[in-house]
Formats: C-alpha cells, structure tokens, sequence
C-alpha cells in the first residue's frame, strides 16, 4: 500500500513538471514569434521593378471579355500567376476571393497563366473561378519575369508596380498590401530600414 502511494505521488510530480515545461517552452515561443517580424512577399529584382510603370498587355481572357493589364486603368490590379497543377496556388484561390471581395471598390484581381487552353479550362471549371478575370499569355510571364508560382504584382491605378514576390501563404500575399500602405517595395526594405534607426 505505501509503495502505491509513494507510486501516485510520484506521478503526480512527473505531471506537475512536464506542464512546466510545457508552459516555459510555449512562452518561449511567444517571446521568439515577437522579434521575429513577418518576411513577406519574397521579391527579386527580375521584370519590371518596384516605382516602374508595369507593361501593358491585352491578354486573352477565358472567363469574359478582353481585360487590360497594366497600364493607367483607373483602378489598381493584383496580379497573381498561377498554374492548375500548383498546389499552393490552389489553396491561396479562397484567400484572393476573399481579397477580391472585401477590396473590389478600388482593386482588380486577375488570374494569370499560360499553357494549353484545355487545362485551364477544366481547372477554371473544377475550382469555380468563373468570376475571375482568368488571362493565359505567355508574354506576360515573361514580361514580369515570373520565374516560380505562384507570383503576385501589386499596381496601382496609374499601373506603377508597387509590390512583387514570390506568395507562399496567406501572410505573405497580405504583405504586398501592407508594402503598398508603407509606401516601401517591400517589408524586407522596410525591416532594413527601420532596424537602423
């Protein structure tokens, strides 16, 4: 009987330490999540860079009439490249319907691809972006210097490029947004600058 309750009270000590630990570490956590700011957009230099008017183009829509990319369109267009076989494209297609809805007094979101016709189609059938304005042109790829998907330009109304990168989650994509409200090319810069201050 005592070795039980020697046995017991043992435990109970063994469960008071592991949810000390457990609390020390998670507040750890806390403190590292706090200095480490968001990344952001991963942008690079290639296309047209941040502050340049972006290229005009005239691709071909599959979801509605001709759309105009670029160019002082009188509204600001997000940009965001994509392919049917991304994966992470697909999961980031609900946050831009949430982005196109809330944002649509003043934003454009255009779907950009290229490829056969077929495949997109059945991709615009399959994930319900009938809605978008969904673009295939190669040109444009290569004009902005899309190198890995998915890729996102952010321009405003007089079509200067205000935010770029590389959108690998949800943050990273509202990143362009909060650069463009900086007024920076992107949160890197800004990090850069402020941590000398």
């Amino acid at each position: 009987m005592t070795l039980l309750v020697f046995a017991v009270a043992a435990l109970w000590i063994l469960v008071l330490v592991l949810a000390t630990v457990v609390v020390v570490m998670l507040r750890q956590i806390g403190v590292l999540y706090e200095r480490i700011s968001p990344m952001g957009a991963l942008m690079d230099d290639a296309g047209p860079r941040v502050g340049e008017p972006g290229p005009r183009f005239t691709p071909r829509s599959l979801t509605g009439p001709e759309i105009i990319v670029g160019g002082a369109i009188g509204r600001a267009q997000l940009l965001f490249f994509l392919s049917p076989t991304c994966p992470v494209c697909k999961q980031l297609l609900p946050v831009l319907a949430s982005i196109r809805a809330d944002e649509k007094a003043w934003l454009d979101v255009v779907l950009a691809s290229d490829g056969e016709e077929s495949k997109h189609s059945d991709f615009i059938r399959r994930e319900k972006l009938g809605d978008f304005p969904y673009v295939l042109s190669t040109e444009l790829g290569m004009a902005y210097r899309v190198q890995r998907l998915p890729f996102a330009v952010l321009t405003d109304k007089a079509g200067v490029v205000r935010a770029k990168g590389l959108i690998n989650n949800r943050e990273q994509l509202e990143s362009l947004f909060s650069a463009l409200s900086a007024g920076v090319p992107s949160l890197q810069q800004y990090a850069v600058d402020h941590a000398a201050e």
